[in-house]
């Protein structure tokens, strides 16, 4: 039953893709789903994103104006939407989607529980990767750098200014925890329904926000030749390289090979 409402969401939202999929003998013996016919046309030459076409040489600005297009683009539910990846003090990655819920010349912000993975990696190693991916635009931002705490009282403000479903949804999760099933969270969910209907639901100590303070920020733009569009913003360089140009901010900016 599962499988057949899931299909049937898919064939309505999802056109039909030419080719299919073929399954190809491995070197081991077993199937490999081949997707080499699945490619997407991109933009074409004459659309190329060029330095001339940037409108800021800050990159916190440039952001803002691409973020204002998605933000009015039926087709892109939630432009907020971005990966972000963690990695533990030794080095091995994890990622996850989560939603931007601000930025500025500071960075940008989020909130989780911190006691979650991603929230215990960024206590030994506070340092992350953001990704953006706004596929009709077929434009995508990364974005690195090192990871702070917001303060209590911005993690509070921010709580307490979600629905309350989403409150007690906070309170509910352990997150990243071990549960026995679905039912445990239906039981613990309606408990705490049953005692905050009446009053102010209290943010978890370990429910708190983040800050990304961006080191490197690099506009992405895909072309259907392959010949994509990569624009990085860096932190000031000490010394500029011949392809280097000075932006604005403390940040400098040049074009990467696709």
């Amino acid at each position: 039953m599962w499988r057949v409402l899931v299909t049937s969401l898919c064939r309505l939202v999802s056109p039909v893709r030419p080719g299919g999929f073929r399954a190809v003998s491995g070197s081991a013996g077993s199937d490999v789903m081949d997707l080499s016919a699945m490619r997407k046309k991109y933009r074409n030459d004459d659309e190329a994103f060029e330095e001339k076409h940037l409108i800021s040489l800050d990159p916190i600005t440039q952001f803002n104006a691409w973020f204002q297009e998605v933000s009015e683009c039926p087709e892109i539910a939630e432009p907020n939407a971005m990966c972000l990846a963690t990695s533990t003090r030794e080095g091995r990655p994890s990622a996850r989607m989560v939603l931007l819920k601000g930025f500025g010349p500071e960075g940008f912000r989020f909130y989780t529980n911190r006691d979650s993975r991603k929230g215990l990696e960024l206590e030994t190693n506070p340092f992350a990767a953001l990704l953006f991916y706004w596929e009709p635009f077929n434009r995508q931002v990364r974005i690195e750098g090192s990871v702070e705490h917001l303060s209590e009282e911005e993690s509070e403000k921010y709580f307490h200014s979600r629905p309350k479903s989403s409150q007690i949804g906070a309170a509910v999760s352990n997150q990243s925890q071990v549960i026995p099933d679905r039912e445990y969270l239906r039981k613990k969910n309606a408990e705490l329904e049953a005692k905050y209907k009446e009053e102010e639901v209290p943010k978890p100590p370990e429910w708190g926000g983040y800050i990304i303070r961006p080191s490197i920020i690099e506009f992405w733009q895909g072309q259907t030749n392959r010949l994509h569009d990569r624009i990085v913003f860096h932190r000031q360089e000490k010394e500029l390289g011949p392809w280097t140009h000075r932006g604005e901010g403390g940040w400098v900016y040049k074009r990467l090979a696709p």
